[in-house]
């Protein structure tokens, strides 16, 4: 009998805690990855928190289309700090296992972020077709209360959403193996450990999903439709580069985290392979969060001033 296992009295083995799979197949490589996925984590919150510091301090940058910006950093960080630390410890350690709570915890935070950040992106969409579309009423359409109501809703919507599915996929107990095929609690690894059937479970978070990520995807494509077609009725070439210039980051950001998550959550199946399933998760929880900083700070000429121009302020301080 393992520590992780009770016996329950028609003699079925419930999992009390799980042991999470990880790198553990890849001995060799654990010190290369923990100092790869390391030195990633702290160049993505250097620039996060960077890009989160710039927009308070530089007021010229004090716009709804940059505070949700700032949001989006924001909940990039968060997002990162619910995986990668403790991805980063089992990665030192020999102990791989995780209470069922602290499954919960993290599967609850991890999804919340990722619903959030789906429709913080559709929300960032909006900004920009108001921006382009209706530039005279831009500042009274997004004003303060209504960017703040627009905020709440779009993190409510997205832990609401989370709440749902941990909900369903922790109803049940868990028995057979305690072996989570990831490195962190995700949807369909710890659904396979479920002692009741999980096919309807799967179909309805599957049904939820797409509701989710397409739905969200279909509003960015109908906002930038709108776009599009009011740019392409623009008179100055440059009134139209300066357009498609704000949208292109915005349109990167949209494209991989969508991709990415189109990839693990729509398919109708859990059963995936455990091995891609895990390249393509450290794609989305490491490498994802930093295109942020990197894309914002490199496409938009807007941040690329506010930095140097706090770069100047801090070289003349020190003189």
């Amino acid at each position: 009998m393992k520590a992780s296992e009770k016996q329950q009295d028609n003699g079925t083995w419930l999992v009390t805690e799980f042991v999470l799979v990880g790198f553990s197949n890849l001995p060799d490589l654990r010190t290369t990855l923990f100092v790869l996925f390391f030195l990633t984590y702290l160049v993505t919150l250097s620039g996060n928190i960077t890009i989160i510091t710039i927009i308070h301090a530089d007021r010229t940058l004090h716009t709804p289309m940059y505070r949700f910006l700032a949001v989006l950093s924001l909940s990039e960080t968060s997002y990162t700090l619910v995986t990668i630390p403790n991805m980063l410890a089992r990665l030192l350690t020999e102990s791989q296992a995780i209470s069922i709570p602290g499954c919960r915890a993290q599967m609850f935070f991890f999804l919340g972020l990722g619903c959030s950040h789906c429709f913080l992106l559709t929300l960032m969409g909006y900004d920009r077709y108001v921006a382009i579309c209706h530039p005279l009423r831009y500042l009274v359409i997004m004003r303060p209360t209504v960017c703040l109501c627009l905020g709440a809703l779009v993190f409510c919507s997205g832990f609401s959403v989370a709440w749902i599915e941990t909900s369903m996929i922790f109803s049940s107990p868990f028995c057979g193996s305690d072996r989570v095929e990831h490195f962190f609690c995700d949807i369909a690894p710890v659904l396979k450990l479920s002692c009741s059937e999980s096919a309807g479970k799967a179909l309805a978070i599957f049904f939820l999903s797409i509701l989710v990520v397409l739905v969200s995807f279909l509003l960015i494509l109908l906002s930038y439709a709108f776009i599009v077609a009011t740019i392409v009725r623009m008179p100055s070439a440059a009134g139209r580069r300066k357009a498609f210039s704000t949208c292109a980051a915005h349109l990167t950001v949209v494209i991989v985290h969508f991709g990415c998550a189109s990839i693990i959550y729509l398919r109708p199946e859990s059963g995936g392979e455990p091995g891609r399933d895990r390249l393509v998760a450290v794609f989305y929880t490491v490498v994802t969060p930093l295109l942020n900083p990197v894309v914002y700070t490199l496409r938009n000429k807007e941040v690329r001033v506010a930095l140097r121009r706090a770069l100047a302020r801090s070289r003349s301080d020190f003189k």
